[in-house]
C-alpha cells in the first residue's frame, strides 16, 4: 500500500510496527505483456546496475514520456491497516510524506512513532497532488489488535528484506 494508490480526497489510517523501515532505491520496469515490476537496490543504482538487475525487463520511461524514469528513493515498513485489520507493508515515495515523517518523529510529542496512529491523505491528481500525514491518538480498544496481528506476522516470518530480492515479504501466508 502506499499513499500514492490513494485517490483524491481519500487517506488511510495506519499503525506502525517495523523498528526500521527499509531504506531502497526502486526502479520500475515493464516486460513485453506490460506487466510491471518494481526492481529495489540498496544503494542508489548505476544504469548498468539497472541493466544487469532488469535482464528481460524494460526500465519504464518518464511522466512525459521523454526519458526513462529515475531510480525514486523509498522507505517501507509494515503497517496496521485498520481498514481490514490486517498487517500490510506501506512504501513511501514521497520526498514531502518522508520529510513530514521525519519531522513528526522530532517532535518530542511524537517520538516513538510506534505509539501512535498515523493517517495518510491525499488530495489532487497527478501533477497537482499534495500528500499530509496527520498523527493521532491510538484508537480506543486497538492495541490489543494491533499487537496480536504483528505477533502472528512475526511467526509467520514476515521481512521486509524480501522485497530487495523480489520475494514475498509475509512469509509463507499468501
Amino acid at each position: 500500500m502506499s499513499a500514492s494508490k490513494l485517490g483524491d480526497g481519500e487517506s488511510v489510517r495506519v499503525a506502525i510496527l517495523s523498528e526500521e523501515p527499509l531504506e531502497t532505491w526502486t526502479v520500475w520496469a515493464e516486460n513485453a505483456e506490460q506487466q510491471k515490476k518494481p526492481f529495489r537496490f540498496v544503494d542508489e543504482p548505476s544504469p548498468s546496475d539497472i541493466e544487469a538487475e532488469l535482464g528481460d525487463w524494460k526500465q519504464r520511461l518518464n511522466y512525459e514520456q521523454t526519458e526513462l524514469e529515475r531510480p525514486k528513493f523509498s522507505i517501507s515498513f509494515f503497517c496496521f491497516d485498520y481498514a481490514d485489520e490486517k498487517v500490510k507493508v506501506f512504501e513511501i515515495t514521497q520526498k514531502t510524506l518522508m520529510k513530514e515523517l521525519d519531522g513528526i518523529s522530532q517532535s518530542e510529542d511524537y517520538e516513538d512513532l510506534h505509539a501512535w496512529d498515523m493517517v495518510f491523505s491525499r488530495e489532487g491528481l497527478k501533477m497537482n497532488t499534495t500528500y499530509k500525514i496527520l498523527p493521532g491518538p491510538r484508537k480506543k480498544g486497538m492495541q490489543e489488535k494491533i499487537d496480536a496481528a504483528w505477533k502472528e506476522a512475526e511467526g509467520k516470518g514476515y521481512d521486509l528484506q524480501q522485497l530487495l530480492v523480489g520475494g514475498n515479504p509475509f512469509g509463507e501466508s499468501l
